[in-house]
């Protein structure tokens, strides 16, 4: 490597060093999102860098949803909250181009799930008992269509991702919600829903009933057992699916 190319990648990764710097400073001085940052004088200053650089690091913690700017009165740079929407979507972009399969998803889906749903047993309020029966609701009988079909897939997907969101694990909550999303996504582009299969729908929305059942009485082992049964018969049902589109996509 010449020394004009290690000159050049410097200069490039100057702004990102910065903006891990302050990343680092917002920690250090236990910022919460909503609180004003320095003005930018105070960060050439603060960081010893010239007014490019320190700008072109905002624009990058900008474009990553830590930082936010508002104009106008009170306006200024604030620290900003990243939404688990964003971060989800920020993440998938890096799988985009890594041909996740359906096998490779449920691989963590049946290490995560089931250790959700045993946390989560005799822990839910009514209400949340409610809004999980609510989502059955949409699924509760057969599809006629497969438009139908793929609607209460995605609809069993959002049960999933809903629970996640009950749990106390802010880790496991995310991942498996964007393990949910992956799902949704791939159910749409792949067209994994072509054609009604009432057998995955009765033995889904079986697994989901015993489920929620396991979850009121409070008993966490059979929460446990239930869930790693329904990821076991969703990924065999699932990858079933996802060969019968391959091959139609094929012959097509």
């Amino acid at each position: 490597m010449s020394g004009q190319t290690r000159l050049d990648q410097s200069r490039r990764s100057r702004p990102a060093h910065v903006a891990e710097a302050i990343k680092d400073w917002v920690v250090d001085k236990g910022l919460q999102p909503g609180d004003r940052l320095p003005g930018e004088a105070e960060l050439i200053a603060r960081f010893a860098m010239s007014k490019g650089t320190i700008r072109e690091a905002m624009r990058m913690l900008q474009a990553q949803g830590l930082v936010v700017t508002k104009t106008g009165p009170g306006g200024g740079t604030f620290v900003g909250r990243v939404s688990k929407d964003r971060a989800r979507a920020l993440l998938a972009n890096y799988f985009y181009f890594q041909q996740i399969s359906i096998d490779d998803i449920y691989q963590v889906r049946i290490a995560l799930e089931p250790e959700l749903a045993a946390s989560l047993a005799g822990r839910l309020t009514a209400a949340q008992i409610a809004e999980l029966e609510t989502i059955m609701e949409t699924y509760a009988e057969p599809a006629p269509d497969a438009d139908t079909e793929r609607a209460q897939h995605v609809a069993s997907l959002r049960f999933h991702a809903r629970l996640a969101e009950f749990g106390a694990n802010a880790l496991l909550s995310f991942f498996i919600g964007f393990m949910a999303q992956i799902l949704t996504d791939l159910t749409v582009y792949r067209r994994l829903y072509a054609e009604p299969n009432h057998e995955l729908w009765r033995e889904g929305r079986d697994h989901h009933l015993r489920l929620v059942r396991a979850l009121r009485e409070g008993d966490a082992d059979a929460a446990r057992a239930v869930m790693a049964d329904h990821m076991r018969m969703a990924r065999l049902r699932m990858g079933d699916q996802e060969t019968v589109v391959m091959k139609r996509f094929i012959a097509e």
